[in-house]
């Protein structure tokens, strides 16, 4: 096989590796913050761009507008889901918050299905279809401008857990009661983790359906994203960004080779054995600290 073609497809699968580190930094926030595995990240991507199409299309707001706009409110119901849903759960076992997640995630999918049906609908951002050319190599306009985002964000969400507000969400993931002991607003800090991982999601949901389209599929984004998580290390936002390329271009790569071999499904295959193998054999991840609970 040619070997400027695999090339070509491990670039483009690292760049849409970031990608999904996006919804994997909206995993991390919240476990980094607040020790809660979030299984709704992939429900909350699909739900802020639907709220995009709400705002461009329904109200008739330039993209430039619907999109901080649609992030703003995300962030609300970030809050409101802590808010409502989470914050009697505080100090409780884990699997009861873990299955609370669970039961977000289908709770806003049946939402948004029941509101905005199952038909998919595009969501045009101003990318252009063309693709870019690196020399000889065709690279995905959407992916570079995905990754872009991606390493933005990251760099952001780095200076803030250096922020006196990130040491205190990293206090309160380390232990409730400390915090609580110590006085700080365990119920402020977890909320404020919810609404920046809604934030992210919003991103992800923008640019995951500017490319594929925006209907139900991209709540599975889950599968993609608590795969780089588990693989970078949980509580490692560093580690998302690496793993999300490692695992794009793996997936890329195998499935540019395999699939015309074995009929298709290459992707999902790698995607599962990664999170297996991961979670049997290094379950703290290839960043993360040892010391933390798995799912």
């Amino acid at each position: 096989m040619d070997l400027m073609y695999l090339l070509e497809l491990a670039i483009n699968g690292a760049l849409a590796g970031l990608m999904y580190s996006l919804v994997a930094m909206g995993i991390v926030l919240i476990y980094k913050s607040s020790s809660v595995p979030n299984l709704a990240q992939g429900a909350l991507t699909m739900v802020g761009a639907y709220v995009v199409l709400v705002f461009a299309n329904g109200a008739g707001l330039p993209m430039w507008a619907a999109i901080p706009l649609a992030m703003v409110t995300m962030m609300g119901v970030g809050l409101a889901i802590e808010r409502v849903a989470l914050r009697r759960l505080a100090g409780r076992p884990i699997v009861m918050i873990l299955m609370m997640t669970l039961g977000l995630d289908i709770f806003l999918r049946a939402v948004t299905m029941a509101i905005g049906g199952g038909t998919a609908r595009p969501l045009r951002i101003g990318i252009s279809d063309e693709p870019l050319f690196l020399g000889p190599l065709l690279l995905n306009r959407a992916y570079v401008v995905g990754a872009a985002v991606a390493l933005l964000l990251f760099f952001v969400f780095v200076l803030f857990f250096r922020t006196r507000r990130g040491v205190v969400l990293r206090a309160i993931a380390d232990d409730y009661m400390a915090s609580w002991a110590v006085g700080i607003s365990v119920e402020r800090g977890v909320a404020l983790s919810w609404a920046l991982s809604s934030l992210v999601a919003t991103a992800a949901g923008v640019l995951w359906g500017s490319i594929q389209g925006v209907d139900q599929s991209l709540s599975m984004l889950l599968l993609k994203g608590i795969t780089v998580a588990v693989l970078g290390g949980m509580d490692s936002l560093g580690g998302a960004i690496l793993a999300g390329i490692g695992l794009g271009a793996l997936e890329a790569v195998a499935s540019g080779v395999l699939d015309p071999l074995l009929g298709g499904g290459t992707r999902e295959l790698v995607v599962a054995l990664v999170l297996i193998l991961t979670i049997m054999i290094r379950p703290h991840g290839l960043f993360g600290r040892h010391d933390i609970e798995r799912l």
